[in-house]
C-alpha cells in the first residue's frame, strides 16, 4: 500500500476515535473562546474532524506529486470523505446542532453515488471525484467544523456562518449529484 493510501485509511481509522470523543461523556468541561462557550469535547471532536479532513488534501497532493494514483486511492478516498462527513452530520443531529433532513438528503446523496460507482466499477470503469464532487467535500467539511465549534469565529459578527455553510454544503451536494449522474447516464442505458 503506498503512502497516499496510507493516509487515507489513517482518515478512516480517525472516525471512531471523533465518534467516542463526541459522544461519550467525558466531563471534561467547557471551552470559552472569542465568546462562545462549548464542551471540550465539541472542541476536541472538531479539531479531530479538521485534522482527518484535511489528510483528504494532503492524500491527494502525495498521489499527484509522485505519480501514485492508483484505483484503490481512487475507491479508498471518496469513501473515506463519505464515512467521515457521514458520521459528523448523523453526530450532529444527535446533538440537536444539525437538521435531521439536510442531512438525509447530504447522506442520500452519497448513497446513490456510491452505487452509481459501483455500477461502473462493474463495467471496469473506475471514476474520480471530479471538480464539482471536491467543492462540495470542502463545502461539508467547512460547514461541519463550523457547526461542531459552535460557530465560534463568527459569533462576535452575529453572523450564521454554519449554518449558511450548511446550506451551502446542500446546494453543492445536489448540484455535484446530479452532475455526476448526468455524465454518467450511460451506465443505466448499458446496465444489465
Amino acid at each position: 500500500m503506498n503512502l497516499p493510501n496510507k493516509i487515507t485509511v489513517a482518515r478512516i481509522l480517525l472516525i471512531p476515535v471523533f465518534l467516542v470523543i463526541m459522544l461519550v461523556d467525558f466531563q471534561w468541561g467547557e471551552l470559552t473562546f472569542l465568546g462562545v462557550t462549548l464542551p471540550m469535547t465539541h472542541f476536541i471532536g472538531a479539531l479531530i474532524f479538521i485534522l482527518a479532513s484535511t489528510t483528504d488534501w494532503i492524500d491527494g497532493h502525495f498521489a499527484r506529486k509522485y505519480n501514485l494514483v492508483t484505483d484503490l486511492g481512487k475507491f479508498l478516498d471518496p469513501l473515506a470523505d463519505k464515512l467521515l462527513v457521514s458520521s459528523a452530520l448523523i453526530v450532529l443531529v444527535g446533538l440537536q446542532m444539525a437538521p435531521a433532513w439536510i442531512t438525509i438528503v447530504i447522506i442520500s446523496r452519497e448513497f446513490a453515488v456510491t452505487g452509481l460507482r459501483l455500477i461502473l466499477a462493474g463495467g471496469g470503469e473506475v471514476v474520480a471525484a471530479n471538480m464539482l464532487g471536491k467543492i462540495k467535500t470542502w463545502a461539508q467539511i467547512v460547514a461541519i467544523s463550523a457547526l461542531l465549534l459552535h460557530n465560534m469565529i463568527f459569533e462576535l459578527v452575529s453572523l450564521p456562518f454554519d449554518k449558511l455553510a450548511l446550506w451551502v454544503a446542500l446546494i453543492f451536494t445536489i448540484w455535484s449529484g446530479w452532475d455526476y449522474f448526468a455524465k454518467n447516464k450511460q451506465a443505466f442505458v448499458s446496465s444489465k
